[in-house]
């Protein structure tokens, strides 16, 4: 019992660290085009961040049920998952890198359980076709990590590219006074877009990790003497035929609203200034962008990455102004710490949980 409550404590902290490692990506353009101050971007987020989080479970029902066989996770292998990301994370803040919390726990969660299952592979699932159905509508690592994993960054660039051009068209005989205006006033609504997608698709995947540690807990029999005041926590089905409880919900959306007040300046500089120069127009493009993939994809319960999704369209925006406005030895380290996520991760977690069956033998 106390060793499920310290996951759910673990996962907090995860969500938490979560708010401010990410904060970056739903601010850092306002805050690096001077639409707004940090604190009143900051405080923009952490509100958007909680209203997205409550938005839907799509996303939260694909980390309960849809990537890992749920009888091989036990509280020892989520926990693992979540100490694995939370390193990886605090490495990437730390340097300044806008890596992925999303990929940081999957890569985690999938280390972990590889440990768990005695090098099972098959503790994974790599596909689960619908019959009949787009694949979209698939699950399994295929379908809803690593497809979106390759296209969202592909369409944050490509989208962002061409919007931004048609920017350029739409306002290319404004007076720059005039356009500094107008998408400055419209930065903020794209700003809060991208914060509200953020929550939407960040803050669901712990929810998944929640109710799975949930469903751990009551397949070992932990929570049958558990008080009656803690009753709540009983899940007796799989969470993915489950509806995500509401108290999990509201927990991690108030935990991410708080990390994203904490904000994540390292960060911040890294996206919005050092990799390319941005103005308001600039701003809102790669905003826009950013958030309608990161929407779509929380739709179809795709836990993409919201740092991939913004720094692509990011890139994107940059080139359309021109091809030398990008900061080539900067894009390089991003994707270098892109690449490395999944597999460091997926180390850090299959060691963790390696030592931890080790240790209790």
């Amino acid at each position: 019992m106390t060793l499920l409550l310290v996951v759910i404590l673990v996962a907090l902290i995860f969500e938490y660290i979560n708010g401010f490692h990410d904060t970056a990506n739903s601010i850092a353009t306002v805050v690096s085009t001077k639409v707004l101050t940090p604190r009143q971007a900051i405080l923009l987020a952490a509100i958007t961040n909680l209203w997205g989080a409550l938005y839907g479970t799509a996303v939260a029902k694909t980390i309960t049920s849809g990537l890992v066989d749920a009888k091989f996770v036990t509280t020892e292998t989520i926990v693992s998952a979540l100490l694995g990301g939370i390193i990886w994370n605090l490495f990437t803040w730390w340097k300044g890198l806008p890596s992925s919390s999303t990929h940081a726990l999957v890569g985690g969660l999938c280390g972990a359980t590889i440990a768990t299952a005695a090098g099972n592979w098959n503790a994974l699932i790599w596909t689960k076709v619908v019959p009949d159905a787009p694949w979209w509508k698939h699950s399994g690592i295929l379908y809803k990590v690593v497809i979106p994993m390759l296209t969202s960054p592909v369409l944050g660039f490509v989208i962002g590219l061409l919007f931004m051009t048609f920017l350029y068209v739409l306002v290319a005989k404004w007076r720059p006074r005039t356009v500094r205006s107008w998408f400055g006033n419209l930065q903020l609504v794209s700003a809060g877009y991208m914060g509200f997608s953020h929550g939407q698709n960040d803050a669901q995947k712990t929810m998944g990790i929640i109710a799975l540690a949930l469903v751990a807990g009551t397949n070992a029999g932990v929570l049958n003497d558990a008080p009656s005041w803690l009753s709540f926590l009983r899940t007796p089905e799989v969470a993915g035929n489950q509806p995500i409880a509401a108290w999990i919900k509201i927990t991690c959306a108030l935990t991410m609203a708080a990390g994203t007040a904490a904000g994540g300046w390292r960060i911040i500089r890294t996206m919005g200034d050092r990799m390319v120069k941005l103005q308001s127009v600039h701003g809102f493009a790669a905003e826009t962008t950013a958030a309608t993939v990161l929407s779509a994809a929380a739709h179809f319960g795709m836990p993409v990455s919201t740092t991939h999704a913004i720094t692509t369209s990011i890139m994107g925006v940059g080139c359309a102004k021109r091809w030398g406005a990008l900061n080539i030895p900067v894009v390089k380290r991003i994707l270098w710490a892109w690449v490395l996520t999944l597999p460091a991760t997926g180390l850090l977690g299959f060691g963790i949980a390696h030592l931890w069956q080790a240790a209790s033998r």
